[in-house]
């Protein structure tokens, strides 16, 4: 009987997938696990494994040490002091990010939030607290969910820290930064962000790692990092699942 009660789980399970069969959260086919992504589309996803700036982490096709710099944070500095990102966004990840964020593919959850922990693995260890960049609370009503949060509440469970959804609240309702051009998304999102008052005495001399979806400019990361830094966090990190190379 005990065995019977250990193995019904997993026989229901096998029962559903069999009667329902998951399908890939990119090409949309049937899979027979709950793998998230089919092999075939798998294949095409590009992971940054190898050689990446050590602030920004734009990977690099060639590796000259571990302490490189790219150009644009030679050039324009980041508040926030390290990314790292999972993949590369591109034509190959792109609908199966998009579906994540606004088709209620939340089901890729469990596969995201371990790439997240696999790339940021040494930052995330070293966290106090794990937020993720927070919407306004319109467009949370708008969206139902909020896929950074997510993804920051998978990856503080995995790793066993503090997941604090509220320490940041975003007070400027930004339109979407799709829309604009490099600069433009600097302006968007500048002063967007403050910090949750309840958390004024806590945050002090802390590290903390927001978790996001996409980097594309880094200016939604650097304007909650400026937050964050001027309300006394001594360092702030970030893990995102993918990030825009210039190719």
């Amino acid at each position: 009987m005990h065995i019977i009660r250990a193995l019904l789980p997993g026989l229901l399970n096998k029962g559903v997938n069999y009667l329902f069969p998951p399908v890939c959260g990119n090409c949309d086919c049937a899979i027979w696990d709950n793998a998230g992504i089919c092999p075939n589309c798998w294949k095409d996803l590009t992971f940054i494994s190898g050689a990446c700036c050590k602030l920004c982490g734009y990977p690099f096709e060639l590796s000259h040490g571990d302490d490189l710099v790219c150009g644009e944070c030679l050039k324009s500095p980041k508040k926030f002091d390290q990314c790292r990102a999972a993949l590369v966004y591109d034509v190959f990840s792109k609908d199966m990010i998009i579906g994540f964020k606004h088709a209620d593919k939340t089901y890729l959850r469990a596969l995201f939030t371990q790439w997240l922990s696999l790339c940021g693995q040494d930052i995330i260890n070293e966290a106090d607290f794990i937020i993720p960049i927070p919407l306004h609370p319109r467009r949370l009503l708008k969206r139902r969910y909020n896929q950074a949060g997510l993804l920051a509440q998978g990856v503080a469970r995995l790793h066993h820290k503090k997941y604090t959804p509220d320490l940041l609240l975003r007070t400027k309702n930004t339109s979407s930064q799709g829309q604009f051009s490099m600069s433009g998304r600097w302006r968007n999102v500048r002063n967007a962000f403050v910090l949750n008052s309840k958390f004024k005495d806590e945050i002090y001399g802390k590290h903390i790692v927001l978790i996001d979806d996409v980097y594309t400019t880094g200016a939604t990361l650097d304007s909650c990092a400026r937050t964050l830094k001027n309300a006394g966090a001594s360092t702030v990190s970030a893990v995102v699942l993918a990030r825009v190379t210039k190719e």
